[in-house]
């Protein structure tokens, strides 16, 4: 069993910056990559940012330029910064595991842009 626990989200003023973190633990093996997805209601989760191994990385056009995702192979945690936040970015975010085995998603966690 894979378990994620996020956490950095809340409410935030349009142009401000948040940090999310996805800490991953028990039996992790074989990981492909380590990632962030956005769900807003009635729509289909979508990709935020992914980080492979070896360090490729991959953006959504949306976000490119203002957020960067990074990961900590050590502690097998994956880090989303998030600067010049937008009202279009709100959404709850989803942390995402995948490995040779499987795909793991975390509980979400709520990002608000709002003044």
């Amino acid at each position: 069993q894979v378990q994620l626990v996020e956490s950095g989200g809340g409410l935030v003023q349009p142009g401000g910056s948040l940090r999310l973190s996805c800490a991953a633990s028990g039996s992790i093996f074989g990981i492909r990559s380590m990632g962030w997805y956005q769900q807003v209601p009635g729509k289909q989760r979508e990709l935020v940012a992914v980080v492979a191994n070896g360090g490729i990385t991959n953006y959504a056009d949306a976000v490119k330029g203002r957020f960067t995702i990074s990961r900590d192979n050590a502690k097998n945690t994956v880090y989303l910064q998030m600067n010049s936040l937008k009202p279009e970015d709100t959404a709850v975010y989803y942390c995402n595991l995948r490995t040779i085995f499987k795909e793991n998603w975390g509980q979400g966690t709520q990002v608000t842009v709002s003044s």
